[in-house]
């Protein structure tokens, strides 16, 4: 058994069956592109990982709060477990709804003067789509990509969306809280583990990358996830253990 697996596939493993509830979704989605993208064939759960097609996914955003605030950038890597697609990567810039807030500027680096050019996220929704579709998307931290572009599609077309993703930072915390802190780490009162995307990479000796780009996150992600499974999981692992 690898590390931390037995741990990890009570906690992560999906009661959806995602394939069944996308043809459920394309037949009740009103919108043409929603029902395009939810008819496209994806992978069964007990299909396995070295013959899924993923897709790395990164938004930048306004802020945290989906209600609040909006998508600024959109970064897409497609990606297998044997080779990461870098040459294919999109990147789309969006003009959010709801004003930007000038700290954010700091943590993103997308100005105002940048996104006031960049057109509404309705105008790339179409080939945006296109790109996920049959495709199991790779996220660190689904709260993010699942939830604003679900609000941002209500807001604007007045339906939201669903799909399938594996977390690589899900991952990453199952396999510390599986692997549980010794007695002098806790003596030493040593903060827990950062699972952020910068630090989760670090542990597995990839590069570091300037954070906060939606198209290099996307990178980042893509290969931390190959180094999550070739050190935590096996190729032949079914996808119903890792997606949710």
């Amino acid at each position: 058994m690898y590390l931390g697996q037995r741990e990890l596939k009570s906690a992560l493993q999906s009661q959806i069956n995602w394939p069944a509830r996308l043809q459920e979704l394309a037949g009740s989605a009103r919108n043409s592109h929603l029902q395009h993208f939810y008819s496209a064939t994806i992978p069964n759960a007990d299909t396995p990982l070295r013959d899924v097609k993923f897709l790395a996914l990164d938004f930048e955003t306004s802020g945290l709060d989906p209600q609040q605030h909006g998508i600024v950038s959109v970064g897409v890597v497609p990606l297998t477990l044997e080779r990461v697609f870098a040459n294919k990567g999109k990147h789309w810039l969006a003009k959010p709804r709801k004003a930007m807030a000038d700290e954010s500027v700091v943590y993103h680096g997308i100005t105002h003067s940048q996104i006031e050019d960049a057109p509404d996220l309705l105008e790339t929704f179409d080939e945006l789509l296109e790109v996920m579709s049959g495709h199991i998307m790779i996220v660190h931290y689904k709260a993010i990509e699942r939830t604003f572009l679900d609000v941002a599609l209500r807001e604007r077309i007045g339906e939201g969306i669903e799909f399938p993703v594996i977390d690589t930072m899900e991952i990453e915390h199952g396999l510390h809280r599986a692997n549980k802190t010794s007695f002098w780490q806790r003596l030493k009162k040593q903060p827990p583990m950062s699972i952020r995307l910068a630090d989760s990479r670090a542990r597995y000796g990839l590069p570091f990358y300037r954070p906060h780009n939606a198209l290099t996150d996307a990178l980042a992600t893509a290969e931390l996830f190959q180094a999550q499974v070739q050190h935590h999981y096996s190729p032949d692992t079914p996808l119903s253990e890792l997606w949710s």
